[in-house]
C-alpha cells in the first residue's frame, strides 16, 4: 500500500509518499511548497486558505495513495461557528497580542493539572488575547480545532481535536488526557468549543466528494500525530537510553516517558509534558532554533552554508539563551543578540560571522542544559541524542551538540517529522509492527554518527 504524509512547519511544508518494501521505507518528496506570515487586521497570520491549496495540490500527485494523514507545528487553532466558517484570522503563535495577557490561574496550579512549560504564545493566552480583544468573535464560535483537525475536516467533514496537539494547549490534564475542564471554567472560556479527546490513529473515512473530484485522489485520512514533534519522534532511531532532538525552526529535546513526569525540577526548569504518538508522554524542553538562523541568513544575505562555515571559524563573542521570548520575532535579530550579549556583560558582536558563532554555540550549550534537567528530573541517564529535522543537516552544529553534552550523537533522517508521520500510519493498519520501526530506520535512510569530542 502507498501512503502519504502532510507535513507542515511553520515556515514549509511538503508531501512525502511512501511505501513498505520489506524492511526498507521507500520515499519520495512530491510537492513542496513555503508557509509565510502575513499581516492581516494588525496581526501575524497564516495564510490557511493557501496551505489547504498546497495540500490540493499535493493530493493531485498521490493519487493512487490508500491512505493521508497531516501534522503542523503546535499551539495554534481556528475558531468556527455553527456552520463551520470561520470567525476570525488564524493568528500566529508568533503575534505579539498575547505578550501582556494575564492569566488569573497561577503557573503553579496550571503546571499541576496540565505539565506544559510556560509560553506567552501557548493556546490558552491565544484564546484569552482573543476573548479580551474580539468578544464578538469569540461568542460567534462553536467549534476550535487545531490546525491539522481544520485541514482534516476540509478534508473529510469531520471534526477532531487530536491528543498530541491538544496536549501543547495547556488546558489539557497530563494525567487523565482529556481537558481540564476546571481550568477551562476558571477562565471564563466556553466548555461546548472542547470535544471528547481524539487518539491518532483514528481511520476518518475517505474525501469528500468534491475533494476527490477536484483531486483524482481516493485515499482515506488518518488521523496522525497531529504535532509535528510527536511524529519527529516516531521517526527518531530511540533506544532506551536516548533523547530525542527534533531540530528545525524550533529545537525541542527530549525523552519518551510512559506518564506525565510533574516535579520541583520539571517545574523550575520550565520542561514540559506532550502527548506521544503511542500514548505516551515526551518530556522535553522547547528552545528557539534554526529560527535564529533563519533570520540571520534574511538579515546578511548569506546562505545557510556560508553561515555554518563562518561560524566554524569564528570564536563567539559570549552566550545567549535561545529560550528568551525576546528571540521570537524581533525586528532584527542581529540587534535582539548583541542586546542580549551586552547586557550578560559582553561586547556586541562586530560581523554577522560572530553572530553566527554566538547562535551556534548558544543553541548547543542550550541543549545541554536542558539534557542535564531532563536526566535529573526524570531520575534516569542517557548517552544518546537522536537529532531528526532539518537541523540534523547541519554538522557543525551537530559536532557542537555532542561536545556540549558530552553524549553520542546520531544525526538523521532530515525529514524525521514527515518519516514519522509515514511510519504511524504503516503502525495504524498494521503494516509496520511497532518493534520493527528503528530497523526499517535504519534501513531506509542515511544517519551519521558523533561521538563526543573536543573542539
Amino acid at each position: 500500500m502507498k501512503y502519504s504524509a502532510v507535513d507542515i512547519g511553520a515556515s514549509s511544508g511538503k508531501i512525502i509518499e511512501g511505501h513498505l518494501t520489506g524492511k526498507r521505507l521507500e520515499t519520495k518528496v512530491v510537492y513542496r511548497f513555503e508557509n509565510n506570515l502575513e499581516k492581516r487586521n494588525g496581526h501575524l497570520c497564516w495564510n490557511l486558505e493557501k496551505l489547504f491549496s498546497s495540500i490540493l495540490e499535493g493530493l493531485k500527485r498521490v493519487k493512487d495513495s490508500s491512505y493521508i494523514s497531516i501534522d503542523t507545528w503546535g499551539v495554534d487553532f481556528v475558531l468556527l461557528d455553527k456552520d463551520g466558517k470561520l470567525v476570525s484570522d488564524s493568528i500566529s503563535y508568533r503575534d505579539a497580542r498575547t505578550k501582556n495577557i494575564a492569566c488569573p490561574i497561577s503557573h503553579e496550579e496550571l503546571y499541576a493539572a496540565t505539565g506544559i512549560q510556560k509560553q506567552e504564545f501557548n493556546t490558552i493566552y491565544q484564546l484569552l488575547a482573543l476573548k479580551k480583544e474580539d468578544p464578538k468573535a469569540f461568542e460567534k464560535a462553536e467549534h476550535l480545532l487545531f490546525i491539522p483537525d481544520y485541514f482534516n475536516y476540509l478534508l473529510t467533514g469531520k471534526m477532531r481535536q487530536e491528543y498530541t496537539f491538544a496536549s501543547t494547549s495547556n488546558l489539557l490534564d497530563a494525567q487523565k488526557k482529556e481537558w481540564s475542564m476546571d481550568i477551562i471554567r476558571k477562565l471564563g472560556l466556553k466548555e461546548s468549543l472542547f470535544m471528547k479527546i481524539s487518539m491518532p490513529g483514528e481511520n476518518l473515512g475517505p474525501l469528500k466528494e468534491d475533494i476527490k473530484n477536484e483531486t483524482g485522489c481516493n485515499a482515506s485520512v488518518i488521523l496522525a500525530p497531529g504535532h509535528d514533534t510527536a511524529c519527529a519522534v516516531i521517526g527518531a532511531p530511540l533506544y532506551s537510553a536516548s533523547l530525542f532532538l527534533s531540530s528545525g525552526t524550533w529545537s525541542l529535546i527530549g525523552s519518551v516517558e510512559e506518564k506525565p513526569v510533574i516535579n520541583r525540577k520539571t517545574i523550575s526548569e520550565n520542561l514540559t509534558n506532550e502527548g506521544g504518538a503511542l500514548g505516551d508522554i515526551r518530556l522535553l524542553k522547547n528552545i528557539m532554533g534554526t529560527w535564529m538562523l533563519q533570520c540571520l541568513k534574511k538579515e546578511c544575505g548569506k546562505s545557510f552554508d556560508e553561515i555554518e562555515e563562518a561560524a566554524r571559524k569564528t570564536e563567539a563573542r559570549g552566550l545567549i539563551d535561545p529560550g528568551d521570548g525576546r528571540f521570537l520575532a524581533p525586528e532584527s535579530m542581529i540587534k535582539e543578540i548583541d542586546d542580549a550579549l551586552i547586557e550578560e556583560g559582553n561586547k556586541a558582536c562586530r560581523s554577522w560571522q560572530e553572530t553566527a558563532s554566538v547562535i551556534y554555540h548558544s543553541l548547543a550549550k542550550a541543549y545541554a542544559n536542558a539534557a542535564n534537567a531532563i536526566q535529573e528530573a526524570s531520575g534516569r541517564s542517557f548517552d544518546h541524542i537522536a537529532i531528526v529535522g532539518g537541523g540534523s543537516k547541519d554538522g557543525f552544529l551537530n559536532m557542537l551538540t555532542a561536545f556540549y553534552t558530552r553524549k553520542k550523537v546520531s544525526a538523521g533522517p532530515s525529514e524525521g517529522t514527515a518519516l514519522g508521520n509515514l511510519l504511524f500510519s504503516m503502525m495504524t493498519t498494521g503494516e509496520l509492527k511497532k518493534e520493527d520501526k528503528n530497523e526499517v530506520l535504519k534501513n531506509s535512510v542515511e544517519m551519521t554518527y558523533i561521538r563526543r569530542m573536543d573542539i
